[in-house]
């Protein structure tokens, strides 16, 4: 009898260990402090922090009472302030008691599938994902229903969609604008995509919601309109982080945000709070909570960053990239002119530029760039990536290694 050395959940996700071995293990991930090289794996800032961020740290950290660091789980002037923040963007009334603050949008994502999924309850995502989305899903009990958004327009596929709905579909998680496509879902289809979720509710009996990561929704460019998805549909739970926002990924708040429309809210705002309790206290920390109405106010420099993706976009198209624009996010998503895009990223260290392969987000042929490099760090790969784009022209990939 062979024993276990983890659980079955854990070690059946193969995927995410591949992807976590890459982020820390991998020529790449060796090399991502080197002096010299230009950094796009992933959305770490590589300039110093907003000051305003640190004024806010600075200024509630503070104590101003004797329960300023104990336990706080989602405190008032927060959800307020969160509340008349989503009013405003969205037109639509939110309720403070509908606010739950998270540690950022993972915290979310853990605590709205602990409310509603139960073991054996099928959870659709779309492919290409965010790294985690199936790990989440898994680790909540839930099974992954993997779907390919459409490849030519990187809209939903909402025929597809509809296809992978069963008796045992639970949930939908949608993310937009899109990591690491950068689109943003149009009006239309999101009507699409909440009538075909209300006809399967009716259908099977059994209410299917929508987890709606809205992590990029402040990162949009060329003045396009931003349509949340729970603006559509009335089972949907909006979840956000600052970290984007305010490039601070290592200083983790967020919130999950329930629209009025929500069918049983005093039911949901009990299995929320609970889920925030089991998920091991998915609550962002005290000092976050009493900061963010500072905090909610600041941004990094969005014009600068569309600045970059244009940067970046003339540049690389130019040497003959192919390449989409995307409409928000601070990525892009250039083809690979090797179909091996491991091989790819292993020749573009060759000249000290680390990107992130298209594998590990299920997009083989491509390769993403992060915009969140700083101006020199650009100008200093373009060489590199012109190199390697004429040395790819003439040689197929090396896989003598591998």
């Amino acid at each position: 009898m062979t024993a276990h050395i983890v659980s079955r959940r854990i070690a059946a996700i193969h995927a995410v260990t591949a992807v976590l071995e890459f982020l820390t293990t991998s020529p790449q991930a060796r090399r991502q402090h080197e002096p010299g090289v230009a950094d796009f794996l992933l959305g770490n800032p590589h300039e110093m922090p907003l000051p305003g961020f640190v004024d806010a740290l600075r200024h509630w950290s503070v104590p101003q009472n004797k329960d300023w660091f104990a336990y706080t789980i989602n405190d008032p002037k927060a959800r307020a302030t969160v509340a008349t923040v989503l009013r405003e963007r969205h037109n639509v009334p939110f309720d403070p008691n509908d606010i739950f603050l998270t540690n950022g949008a993972t915290g979310g994502l853990t605590v709205a599938l602990g409310a509603v999924v139960d073991a054996g309850d099928e959870v659709v995502f779309i492919s290409p994902p965010w790294f985690f989305y199936e790990a989440y899903i898994v680790g909540s009990g839930g099974v992954p229903v993997r779907v390919q958004t459409d490849l030519a327009t990187l809209d939903l596929d909402v025929d597809a969609i509809a296809a992978a709905f069963s008796p045992r579909t639970r949930a939908i998680i949608i993310n937009s604008p899109h990591n690491p496509t950068g689109k943003i879902y149009p009006p239309e289809t999101l009507q699409r995509l909440s009538d075909v979720l209300t006809a399967a509710s009716e259908r099977y009996g059994r209410p299917i919601y929508l987890l709606s990561d809205e992590a990029y929704s402040r990162i949009v460019f060329d003045g396009r309109p931003y349509h949340s998805p729970t603006d559509f549909y009335p089972r949907s739970f909006l979840i956000y982080t600052y970290g984007k926002t305010l490039l601070t990924p290592g200083q983790r708040i967020g919130y999950i945000a329930m629209p009025q429309t929500m069918p049983d809210r005093e039911q949901m705002h009990g299995a929320l709070a609970l889920s925030q309790l089991v998920s091991g206290f998915a609550v962002a920390n005290a000092l976050l909570q009493h900061a963010l109405a500072d905090v909610e106010a600041l941004s990094i420099d969005i014009v600068h960053l569309q600045q970059k993706r244009d940067r970046l976009v003339e540049a690389l198209q130019g040497m003959g990239y192919e390449m989409h624009v995307p409409e928000g996010t601070f990525y892009l998503l250039p083809k690979s002119p090797w179909v091996d895009d491991r091989a790819f990223a292993d020749l573009l260290l060759n000249h000290d530029i680390i990107v992130l392969p298209g594998a590990w987000v299920e997009l083989p042929g491509y390769f993403r760039i992060s915009l969140t490099a700083n101006d020199e760090m650009i100008e200093r790969s373009l060489p590199g990536f012109a190199a390697a784009w004429e040395y790819a022209r003439v040689h197929t990939p090396d896989v003598s290694k591998k």
